[in-house]
């Protein structure tokens, strides 16, 4: 089983910068990848960015050059960071961490989510 926790979220004004943390525990034997997602209200699930077993980054385009992933490992806890840079309102969604595992077929975990509202 694995347990997915995101934190960091909160109220920013554009332009501004916030972290998001997804501290992911349980057993990883065969991580496929790891990443974010955001919702909007009223909008649909969207894709932000990943990062692969290797630690190779993915972005979607629209938050490309902005939004920066990163992983770290410690002892019993993966950690996945969300680096956001010069935010704009349209930002303004809950963030969902989540993880893919091969079991042997692909298995999604999901996180809460943490709010993250942009000012203007």
């Amino acid at each position: 089983q694995v347990q997915l926790v995101e934190s960091g979220g909160g109220l920013v004004q554009a332009g501004g910068s916030l972290r998001l943390s997804c501290s992911a525990s349980g057993r990883f034997l065969n991580i496929i990848d790891m990443g974010w997602y955001r919702q909007a209200p009223g909008k649909e699930r969207e894709w932000i960015a990943l990062i692969t077993r290797d630690d190779t980054p993915n972005y979607a385009d629209i938050i490309k050059d902005r939004f920066i992933i990163s992983r770290e490992y410690t002892e019993n806890t993966i950690f996945v960071y969300l680096q956001m840079n010069s935010v704009k309102r349209e930002d303004t969604a809950v963030y969902h961490c989540y993880t893919r595992i091969a079991m042997p077929r692909p298995v999604t975990y999901w996180g809460q989510g943490t709010q993250v509202t942009v000012s203007s």
